[in-house]
This record gives C-alpha cells, sequence and structure tokens, in this order.
C-alpha cells in the first residue's frame, strides 16, 4: 500500500505558522505532500520571505486570490482548489483554524474523495457576529478528522453532536511551533537591538480584528486604555500596526498615546521574540493569546468573548473588553504575574500524533 498523499491548504500566516510543524514531520518522515497557498492574506515579497524565515519549502501552488468580500473571496478560492485537488488527488486534504481559506478548502475536500482534517477543531467563542465562529463550525461538521487541541474542545464537539470516532486530542501544533521557532528566533532576531529593547522593560500591543479597528468607540477604547496604563507603569507598549488598522487611525482622526510606539508589521521570528520578552501582551488575537501562555508571558484580551478559554481559567489571560478602564484594571492585575501556569495546549508532539491519525 502507498503512503497517503496529504495536502495542506492555508492562507494566513497563522495557518502557516500551525501548519509548519506538519510540514516539517511530512519531510523528516518522508510523507508525500503538497502545500496550496490561496493567498488569503496575499504579499508576495512578504509570503516569500515568510516561508524562507521559517526555513520551509515554498508552496507548490499560489492561488494568489487576495483580499475581497467574504463571498467573494472564498468562491474564487474554491474555485481554484477544485483545479489544484483535481491534478494532485491527495488522499487527505488538511486544513486548520477559521479562516475562509479554511472554509474554502473544506467545502472543496468534501465534495472529493480525499477525507477532510480540520487541525484545531472545537474551538467556540459562543458568538456568531464573527465570521470565524462560523467559518469554524462548518469545517467541524463537514470534517472527516477532527483533531482537537484540549479534552474541552472535544467536549464541545460532542455537544453539537460530532461523531466521536470522527475526533481525537491531539494537543495543539502551535506548541510545536512555538518550541521549533523560538530556537529560530534566537538564532536570527535582532529586534530587541533594533528597537533599543531590555526584556522585561515594555509591553506588547496588538489590535487588528475587523470588530475592533473598525468600530472607532472599540478602538479609541483601546488605545486610551492602553495608553493610560502605560502612563501609570511608566512601561512603553510597541505596537506592531498593520496598514489596515493604520489606515482606520487615519480615517476616525484616533490619536494614539505618547507610550505607545507604533512599529511596521514584524515578521514572526521578530514578533515571538517580542512575545517572549514583554512583560504583558494586549491582543485581540487568538494566536497571541495561546503563544503568550506557552511562553509564559501574561496576557490581557480586548475582546468581549474568546476561543481560548482555557488560557483564562489557568489565570495566564484575562478577557477586559474594550472599555479604558477595564483595560486599565486588568493590565495592572496582569503585568509582570509570575508564570506559575500549566501550558493547557499539549506537550509539543501534536503533529505527529496527527500524522500519525491520518496514516
Amino acid at each position: 500500500m502507498s503512503t497517503p498523499r496529504i495536502a495542506f491548504v492555508l492562507g494566513t500566516r497563522p495557518e502557516i505558522i500551525k501548519l509548519s510543524p506538519l510540514v516539517r514531520a511530512c519531510l523528516e518522515r518522508a510523507i508525500p505532500h503538497v502545500v496550496v497557498h490561496t493567498g488569503q492574506h496575499y504579499s508576495e515579497s512578504l509570503d516569500t520571505v515568510f516561508f524562507e524565515q521559517l526555513e520551509l519549502p515554498t508552496p507548490a501552488h499560489d492561488l494568489a486570490v487576495g483580499s475581497g468580500d467574504h463571498g467573494e473571496q472564498t468562491a474564487a478560492m474554491i474555485r481554484g482548489l477544485e483545479g489544484v485537488l483535481e491534478t494532485e488527488r491527495p488522499d487527505h486534504v488538511v486544513v486548520q483554524g477559521d479562516t475562509n481559506s479554511a472554509l474554502a478548502g473544506a467545502i472543496t475536500a468534501s465534495k472529493r474523495e480525499a477525507s477532510l482534517a480540520h487541525v484545531e477543531a472545537g474551538l467556540r467563542s459562543f458568538d456568531r457576529e464573527m465570521p470565524e465562529e462560523i467559518n469554524r463550525v462548518l469545517v467541524d461538521h463537514v470534517a472527516d478528522h477532527c483533531f482537537a487541541p484540549t479534552d474541552e474542545s472535544a467536549r464541545l464537539l460532542a455537544a453539537e453532536g460530532i461523531d466521536g470516532n470522527r475526533v481525537r486530542v491531539t494537543g495543539n501544533t502551535i506548541v510545536d511551533a512555538v518550541l521549533q521557532h523560538r530556537e529560530l528566533a534566537t538564532e536570527k532576531s535582532d529586534v530587541l537591538a533594533e528597537y533599543d529593547l531590555e526584556p522585561g522593560s515594555f509591553s506588547l500591543l496588538t489590535a487588528h480584528r475587523a470588530e475592533n479597528v473598525d468600530d472607532p468607540e472599540r478602538f479609541a477604547g483601546i488605545l486610551e486604555g492602553v495608553g493610560a496604563f502605560a502612563t501609570r507603569t511608566d512601561r512603553e507598549v510597541v505596537y506592531p500596526i498593520h496598514p489596515r488598522a493604520r489606515e482606520t487611525l487615519a480615517a476616525f482622526e484616533l490619536s494614539v498615546p505618547e507610550p505607545i510606539r507604533l512599529v511596521d508589521p514584524l515578521d514572526f521570528l521578530d514578533f515571538l521574540t517580542l512575545e517572549d520578552h514583554a512583560s504583558l501582551a494586549i491582543t485581540d488575537s487568538g494566536g497571541v493569546q495561546e503563544e503568550a501562555c506557552i511562553l509564559g508571558t501574561p496576557c490581557v484580551t480586548v475582546r468581549d468573548s474568546t476561543e481560548r478559554p482555557e488560557t483564562v481559567d489557568i489565570g495566564a489571560n484575562r478577557l477586559v473588553g474594550t472599555d479604558p478602564a477595564a483595560v486599565v484594571e486588568g493590565a495592572e492585575a496582569m503585568v509582570d504575574r509570575p508564570s506559575t501556569w500549566s501550558n493547557p495546549f499539549g506537550d509539543g508532539d501534536a503533529a505527529d500524533r496527527i500524522l500519525d491519525a491520518l496514516l
């Protein structure tokens, strides 16, 4: 019997990061595979550098779909993936997370003979206004293999009636990725010297979600609260700002408090270094909640809900919303908190468990 062939469908940086341990494991174990990049967050120069920096092979297929409305973008991906899967004929299609790329990969694979595997299955925010929540629910229900990162994720899948034979708790590949990339970051990143930062002397801010940065009241609340916290603690906040968020700052005529230093978007190894050495991460990103927890960096989440409740339950993260006073209170409670929590996302062997289950 020949070894099954695996197609990895990805389109955003978080997907590249979280699927990279699986791709590396395929290379190490000589498992035939193909990587398909939808180009959901397409930037030719940035994506090329990203794969090179993480020491990953260039994707065999790049659909270069780019941005667009949800329906338009997803439809373009499905059209492109149909042709790729017809040509490659993989036995398994692997998607990750809650993006439009994951949804498009799931829809396309479900119409073919290939089995569909969902990495990071069972996450729920219970906020159906989030497009990501709809995506992750739909992908889970059509997947043949739901690889849940935690027991809680598996419980949520069971509560939705998903057959337990389709569910396996593997841990989260983000643990594999953080451990692998932390070593690369130590070798390659000089971001602390570039920005003249001492470990533990600064906080890190990320704010990019549409429900935050597209809403002037919420965006202003985050900035005001973070600025007040920075002033009261005499600690600079570094904010790698996405071009879209920078545009909305100008469109809403929002001012950025002086203690918040805006910097250009960072490559992953530089960002991981800042996460590792910050005294606090303030974020609306699900991935940052996980990474900070794994690295032992306290976190404050400026959202009203989270699909990573484990980070809150163990005391690594606090959910505060976007009210300025709540942001200040949460940040002051979490900054410099000792990282005595246990990582709830696994031991760093999720990729091997997933491949063993597929093969």
